[in-house]
């Protein structure tokens, strides 16, 4: 999950940082006083810099207006899409049989050696250590490609699905910043995403 390694800890080391493409404060670089904190701190508003770049275009912001930073964000979006060879379908059903099968793995080794496994009654079971394994290695990468579908195929979605998809985008950053980065804390998988998009036309 990481290009850079610290070689005394082993741990890795990350250098991105969430940056705001308009400035969460009033007075910040790109200030825009139209929005609200909510979108101020929503997912549209934000992008993952380099320190450096993230100090660059905040130091000068009128070098870097917020037309630029936000195409940075779509050719990104658009990049990583078609490394993954994301598409665009016609219908909610194309789409569900395209994330049911990474759902339904996350689910499988969840039941098989998550916190709530029977492993759990053996204090000698390394099924921790695969848990982590799992989650490192298929669960996060699967959540990647299936938010990757889903942001692909937004215009199919229901205003309620849009929300349980935006949890499932904070749950995925939560486990990612809780199994690389060691931090604690996040939100539960939520549960309407096991039938999201299941009304096929």
């Amino acid at each position: 999950m990481s290009l850079f390694t610290d070689l005394s800890s082993g741990e890795p080391i990350h250098f991105a940082e969430m940056a705001h493409i308009f400035a969460a404060g009033k007075s910040g670089p790109r200030s825009n006083s139209s929005l609200t904190d909510a979108e101020k701190g929503a997912y549209e508003n934000l992008i993952l810099l380099c320190a450096n770049c993230h100090t660059l275009v905040d130091k000068a912001p009128n070098d870097f207006p917020d037309e630029l930073i936000s195409k940075w964000k779509t050719d990104r979006a658009e990049r990583i899409a078609s490394l993954f060879s994301i598409k665009s379908f016609s219908s909610r059903g194309e789409v569900r049989a395209e994330i049911e099968p990474l759902l339904e793995t996350n689910k499988t080794i969840l039941e098989i050696y998550g916190p709530n496994s029977e492993a759990r009654f053996n204090p000698e079971s390394d099924t921790p250590n695969v848990w982590r394994r799992k989650i490192l290695s298929t669960i996060i990468p699967n959540n990647k490609r299936i938010l990757a579908v889903l942001d692909k195929n937004r215009s199919l979605m229901s205003g309620d699905e849009i929300k349980t998809v935006e949890k499932f985008r904070q749950h995925t950053d939560d486990l990612i910043a809780r199994h690389v980065a060691n931090a604690d804390g996040g939100i539960r998988f939520p549960p309407k995403m096991n039938q999201l998009m299941e009304d096929a036309e």
